[in-house]
């Protein structure tokens, strides 16, 4: 599993990388994470609020400062 946090270095995307490492590490996921903070990528995803969430490519959130409740229902969704 590739897990993405989009941010450009605000306290917000700081905040989400960090918590989905915790919610990775409390699930025992095999994952990557990985905090991608060029715009020129960012923009790739057409993600226009930040922070974003990608798993396996796929935006599944943007825009919002997740939980980590939050974060783990979206790396244990189907």
């Amino acid at each position: 599993m590739e897990i993405k946090v989009l941010g450009t270095g605000c306290a917000g995307c700081k905040a989400l990388y960090e918590t989905t490492k915790q919610a990775v590490t409390e699930l025992g996921l095999e994952a990557n994470v990985v905090k991608e903070e060029d715009l020129i990528k960012i923009m790739a995803y057409h993600v226009m609020k930040l922070p974003g969430l990608v798993i396996d490519g796929k935006v599944v959130s943007s825009g919002k400062k997740l939980s980590l409740s939050e974060v783990k229902e979206l790396l244990t969704k189907d």
